[in-house]
C-alpha cells in the first residue's frame, strides 16, 4: 500500500519560550490507503491539535505532513483551503448541516465549491444519501431527522465526491447508543469498501472500532496497536450509558 499520511518530526508550540506549550511534541505517523484508525486522547492529549494538522485546518511550527503525495506542511490558508474541498472529508460531533437546506442540498453543497456541474452532483449526492442508507429521507430538512440520520447526512457529505481520506472527529458524540452503533457499522462498512478513515475519540469503546488504534499522550504518540478483525459485522464496541434512545426511525 502507498502511504496517504505521512507526518514526520511534527511540533505545533504554543507561546514558545520560557511558558511555551507543546501540544504536539514530535509526531511521526504514516496512513496507508485503505486503513482505518483511530486516535484517541483525554482532552489536553494533543489529539484535537493533531486532528487539527490532519484536516488541514492549521500549519505545525516545526516538521513536515505529506498528505497523498503533496506537501501541506506550511501552506497559506487559501492554499489549505482548497486542499480541504479536494482531499479531506470532515465528519463532526455536531453534524455542521445547513438548517434550511434539504439532506440532498446539504450534500451537494461541497460540490458546489468543486463546481461540479449540476446534474453530476445531483448524481452524486442521490448516491451518496443511498449509501447511507436516507434515499427515503433526502427531501426532509435537519429538523425533520434524528440525531443519527442527520450524522448519515454528514458521512454522506463527506464521501459524495470520494475524496482519498476521511477525518471523523467525535462523529458519535452527540448521539445514543443506537445511532452510535449504526454510524460505526457505516464507517466499518465504507473502510471495507476502501475508503481512508481517521477516527479522532477519547472513548476507549469506539476506538476498537477501528483496525488500527493509536493513543496519544503530552502531544506524543505513546502505543500504535493494530488489530485483526476476522468478522468486522460481529464487532462494534460501545460504551455503557449514554443518552436514551432516540425515536424508531421511520
Amino acid at each position: 500500500m502507498e502511504a496517504l499520511i505521512e507526518v514526520s518530526d511534527m511540533y505545533k508550540i504554543y507561546n514558545p519560550g520560557e511558558n511555551e506549550v507543546r501540544a504536539l511534541d514530535g509526531i511521526d505517523l504514516k496512513v496507508e490507503q485503505g486503513e482505518f484508525v483511530a486516535i484517541i486522547g483525554q482532552s489536553g492529549s494533543g489529539k484535537s491539535t493533531l486532528m487539527n494538522m490532519l484536516g488541514c485546518l492549521d500549519v505545525p511550527t516545526q516538521g513536515t505532513y505529506i498528505l497523498n503525495g503533496r506537501d501541506v506542511s506550511h501552506l497559506t490558508d487559501n492554499e489549505l483551503s482548497d486542499v480541504r474541498n479536494q482531499y479531506i472529508g470532515f465528519i463532526f460531533q455536531g453534524f455542521n448541516l445547513i438548517p434550511n437546506l434539504t439532506a440532498l442540498e446539504n450534500v451537494e453543497l461541497p460540490l458546489i465549491y468543486r463546481r461540479v456541474d449540476k446534474a453530476t452532483r445531483r448524481r452524486l449526492a442521490m448516491e451518496a444519501l443511498q449509501r447511507v442508507g436516507l434515499e427515503q429521507r433526502m427531501k426532509h430538512k435537519p429538523s425533520e431527522m434524528s440525531g443519527g440520520q442527520q450524522q448519515r447526512v454528514a458521512i454522506a457529505r463527506a464521501i459524495a465526491a470520494a475524496p482519498p481520506l476521511i477525518l471523523a472527529d467525535e462523529p458519535t458524540g452527540n448521539l445514543d447508543s443506537r445511532s452510535t452503533k449504526d454510524i460505526m457499522a457505516i464507517l466499518n462498512q465504507l473502510n471495507e469498501q476502501g475508503n481512508t478513515i481517521v477516527l479522532i475519540t477519547h472513548d476507549d469503546g469506539i476506538a476498537a472500532n477501528a483496525r488500527r488504534v493509536v493513543r496519544i499522550m503530552d502531544g506524543k504518540i505513546e502505543a500504535d496497536i493494530k488489530r485483526e478483525i476476522k468478522d468486522p459485522e460481529a464487532e462494534y464496541y460501545m460504551t455503557d450509558g449514554g443518552p436514551e434512545m432516540e425515536e424508531e426511525e421511520l
